[in-house]
Formats: C-alpha cells, sequence, structure tokens
C-alpha cells in the first residue's frame, strides 16, 4: 500500500522546518515529539496548527516535521508556513483560503545588527551636550 506524502519547507527569522504530510488520524509530531510538548505554550501550538484548521483536515492527516535555528516563536511560524504550502500541494483547492488567511506569506522580518557606537541596533548614547 504506496501512501503518498507531501512535503514543504517553511521558513521564520532564522528557523527552518520540513514538514511531511500524509494521510492518517490527526498526529503532529516535531522532531520526533508531539507538538503540544515541543512548543510548551498552547497560543504556539495552535499558530503552527491554523492553516490545517483553515482546510478543515484537523483530524485527516498526520504531519510530522523535522525545525531547527531560532527559537520556539520563530519555530511555529517556520511550521505553519511549511504545513500550509504542503496542504497546497496536496490540493490546490485550499490555495486561496489559506492565501486570504496570510498563511502562505513569508514572513520576512529579521533582527536588525547591533551597529557599533551605539549599544543596541538603534538605541543611542544619551547626548552630553556639556
Amino acid at each position: 500500500m504506496e501512501q503518498t506524502v507531501f512535503s514543504a519547507t517553511g521558513r521564520r527569522k532564522c528557523s527552518v522546518a520540513r514538514v511531511e504530510l500524509r494521510e492518517g488520524k490527526g498526529n503532529f509530531m516535531v522532531n520526533g515529539r508531539p507538538i503540544s510538548d515541543f512548543l510548551c505554550r498552547e497560543t504556539l501550538v495552535a499558530h503552527a496548527r491554523e492553516p490545517l484548521e483553515v482546510a478543515e483536515l484537523t483530524e485527516r492527516l498526520d504531519v510530522r516535521c523535522t525545525t531547527n535555528g531560532g527559537g520556539i516563536r520563530g519555530q511555529a511560524g517556520a511550521i505553519r508556513l511549511g504545513v500550509a504550502r504542503a496542504l497546497v500541494a496536496m490540493n490546490p483547492d485550499v490555495h486561496q483560503p489559506l492565501r486570504r488567511g496570510g498563511f502562505l506569506t513569508r514572513d520576512s522580518r529579521e533582527v536588525e545588527r547591533k551597529k557599533y557606537g551605539q549599544p543596541k541596533a538603534r538605541k543611542r548614547f544619551q547626548y552630553s551636550k556639556r
């Protein structure tokens, strides 16, 4: 019995997530652990699962993904983008609702580097007139 696997890559900040979707019972594994154990916060778990809920396939698909780099917030965003892209690869009919929800747009915001002569990227040292 050949089972088709749909895969995609998601990125956010410094995080990269490789996502695989297949028919199943709704298991969501991240780096070999359940998503609720891996992401810890319920808000991040909900954030990563959102594309599945929009496509109404939460209970019919198994999701397996590996993620690395960045923090858990960036990894949750990377998983979200990867899941959305894999859903579109699996079923092009869900492209429009996912696009309208903003799930297929890569969030390109990165941390700005610290500049010399300043305490942070944009903050300046206090100016002293005398």
